[in-house]
């Protein structure tokens, strides 16, 4: 006889306060010549690096996500029509800067690149240095909270928990990111001052699915 079974998913959850900054940086460089945009971005790398390392980072705390080269066009109107006419290369570089959570800091750091001759475009993210300890949690949680509803359901239904027979776990990656964001109008300049605030805390779950024999 086949075993009588009960699958239950426990979801977990967890509040953590962002510790960690992650800014994502652009520098791109458009030219008509290849050559020439690849030296111009990567000129504006070099500016990006060196006020890194003057306001006390160092250099390789500034990692190089991707780069790579495509070509633009522009759409010119000729006659009843528009024709697709190059425009020239453009080299983009997405490179990271990261570190522990400080407004000091991080306003000092926004002034700095503002202030440099990289031209990058920066995206400020609030998260946790160690997101593998709330994982592990989120997933303690999760296996507590299926559970407490197996048992539940098991003695609303008159039978007993038996032997857990499987755990199903899709191992989706979890994002663990303050929903506070960073943003400033074209108006407003990075070296004015940034007002004092809080990142807001990080909500985040995980889930897996628990399946145990009943009696």
């Amino acid at each position: 006889m086949d075993k009588r079974t009960i699958a239950v998913k426990g979801v977990g959850t967890a509040s953590s306060k962002p510790d960690f900054v992650i800014l994502s940086l652009r520098v791109s460089e458009t030219n008509v010549d290849y050559q020439n945009a690849v030296n111009g971005a990567n000129e504006r790398v070099l500016a990006l690096e060196k006020v890194v390392v003057d306001i006390g980072f160092d250099k390789t705390d500034l990692k190089t996500r991707s780069f790579n080269v495509e070509t633009e066009y522009d759409n010119v109107e000729e006659g009843n029509r528009y024709k697709r006419v190059f425009a020239g290369y453009r080299c983009v570089y997405d490179l990271k800067l990261s570190f522990d959570m400080n407004a000091e800091r991080l306003s000092e750091t926004l002034i700095a690149i503002s202030k440099s001759a990289s031209g990058a475009e920066v995206d400020v993210r609030f998260t946790v240095k160690n997101p593998e300890a709330v994982k592990a949690e989120l997933l303690k949680s999760a296996a507590k909270n299926a559970r407490e509803k197996a048992e539940i359901l098991a003695e609303a239904s008159g039978v007993t928990l038996g032997e857990l027979l499987a755990i199903n776990y899709d191992w989706t990656e979890v994002v663990f990111a303050s929903e506070t964001r960073y943003c400033r109008s074209e108006c407003v300049k990075y070296d004015m001052a940034m007002p004092e605030f809080t990142p807001d805390d990080i909500e985040s779950s995980d889930s897996a699915t628990f399946v145990w024999e009943i009696k």
